[in-house]
């Protein structure tokens, strides 16, 4: 495709994806939802949906900081090759040549890269985890390396499989703590966040900025209501899990992580991290790097990493090959930032599926969220044509039904099974072109979302 259509594609997926985030803030009742996409050496998009605070009544800002937990494992390899390209420390270091308090331990026998990788076998969370819970304080540095001694914390020989650990990237945070000689978080704040120019991320809770936090918020599946959760610091496990960021900050400093970008790294660094290691279950993708997550959506490879902290899940996620990097942050602790982010590159690629025909001004007017009893109806323009699409679905792309104009009506062209290939939808107009009334090619009628409303009992007429 032309650049030209590679624009006006992205551009007709930034306008329909904001539509789709907002519905599904409201849909999948998260209290707050916050998204950035990079793209074209810039921020694209950034928006906000639903609430900070719903006790105080404070909307969601594009400015609000979220609790990015294990984006912080991100953060921490890039500090870990940063010292690496400064000759500060090797991949095959064994942790114990930094650490020395842990000499002679299975764990100080680990090396950095088995860490990096989550290959070293080690510990998830230790025996007794229950700060995740916050009924107690997270680990200090006494308290980690405690744990680090015990010979239960290597759970398995090193290299035998991929076994997530924020006890190995809390010993990470000492390694970077000992070969740079400085504190962790004096570290990444000066040498990444601080080098970027970016204002909201930082490697820990900052008790001076409380107020621009969005609350946390626990899950519906134990209760009906959600209750806030208290922001706490991560102390020893900050190199695992204390980041705190906003969705802007976020794309654009894993914009430093594209090909071709010096701020951070080299290429050769960045490749290295990328490429695909470990299988993280049964099936061959997704896979783990070097303090990345590799994953598939379609064709497209997909690198990054997710959060989970109490009252935040967060995900990122860039293609390297399209310079475009997503982030999603929800403040619950079931929220579906995975899901969200991953809807963008789903509806990319739909828009990219067929080749752009070349004059698609007038279909603009036949866009717009419809609904009926039965649910919700997106009519939607992406790549020069015309889907039916419903938001409600995990994958917004998932059995579109192609239309194709003709007058004031749509022509089914491509059926996704509901048995409606060859009909029509029917518009009417106002007079001022808007959509008044739609027949669906079932044969329901369908109404704009903004003027559909139920009564207080639906009965037969």
């Amino acid at each position: 495709m032309s650049d030209a259509s590679d624009s006006e594609n992205l551009r007709e997926v930034l306008a329909y994806y904001d539509t789709w985030l907002a519905f599904n803030q409201r849909f999948q009742r998260v209290p707050g939802v916050q998204a950035a996409v990079y793209a074209g050496d810039g921020v694209a998009f950034s928006a906000a949906y639903g609430m900070a605070d719903v006790e105080d009544d404070v909307p969601l800002t594009e400015q609000h900081l979220f609790r990015i937990a294990s984006h912080s494992k991100t953060f921490t390899a890039t500090a870990v090759f940063q010292l690496v390209e400064q000759g500060r420390l090797r991949l095959d270091d064994k942790a114990s040549q930094h650490v020395t308090e842990i000499l002679g331990t299975p764990l100080g026998e680990r090396t950095v890269r088995e860490l990096l990788a989550h290959a070293g076998g080690v510990t998830r969370d230790s025996d007794a985890a229950d700060w995740w819970q916050l009924q107690t304080k997270f680990p200090d540095r006494d308290e980690l390396l405690e744990v680090l001694r015990q010979e239960s914390s290597a759970v398995t020989p090193e290299n035998e499989r991929f076994k997530y650990t924020n006890i190995g990237y809390g010993l990470l945070g000492l390694v970077v703590e000992a070969a740079s000689g400085t504190s962790y978080t004096s570290y990444v704040q000066t040498a990444i966040v601080d080098k970027l120019g970016l204002s909201g991320l930082g490697p820990e809770l900052d008790p001076a900025r409380l107020t621009e936090y969005a609350a946390g918020y626990s899950a519906l599946s134990y209760a009906p209501d959600r209750v806030p959760i208290e922001h706490v610091d991560t102390r020893a496990l900050a190199s695992a899990t204390g980041f705190f960021g906003n969705a802007r900050d976020l794309v654009t400093y894993f914009s430093a992580h594209l090909p071709g970008d010096d701020r951070l790294l080299t290429d050769k660094s960045k490749r290295e991290m990328q490429h695909p290691l470990w299988q993280t279950s049964q099936d061959d993708w997704p896979r783990y790097g070097l303090g990345l997550q590799i994953a598939k959506t379609g064709d497209r490879r997909l690198i990054g990493h997710g959060g989970g902290y109490p009252g935040h899940i967060t995900r990122s996620m860039f293609d390297r090959s399209a310079g475009i990097a997503v982030s999603v942050l929800t403040n619950a602790i079931d929220g579906p930032a995975g899901q969200l982010a991953e809807g963008f590159f789903r509806l990319l690629d739909l828009a990219e599926s067929k080749e752009r025909p070349g004059d698609a001004a007038d279909l603009a007017r036949f866009t717009g969220r419809y609904a009926n009893l039965w649910g919700v109806t997106d009519i939607v323009q992406l790549g020069g044509r015309l889907y039916v699409l419903d938001p409600a679905q995990g994958n917004p792309a998932d059995k579109p039904t192609v239309l194709e104009a003709d007058g004031d009506t749509l022509l089914v062209t491509e059926d996704a099974g509901s048995g409606v290939y060859g009909q029509r939808y029917v518009f009417t107009f106002d007079a001022d072109g808007r959509p008044e009334t739609i027949r669906a090619a079932i044969g329901l009628q369908l109404q704009p979302i903004d003027r559909f409303t139920l009564p207080p009992r639906v009965t037969a007429r």
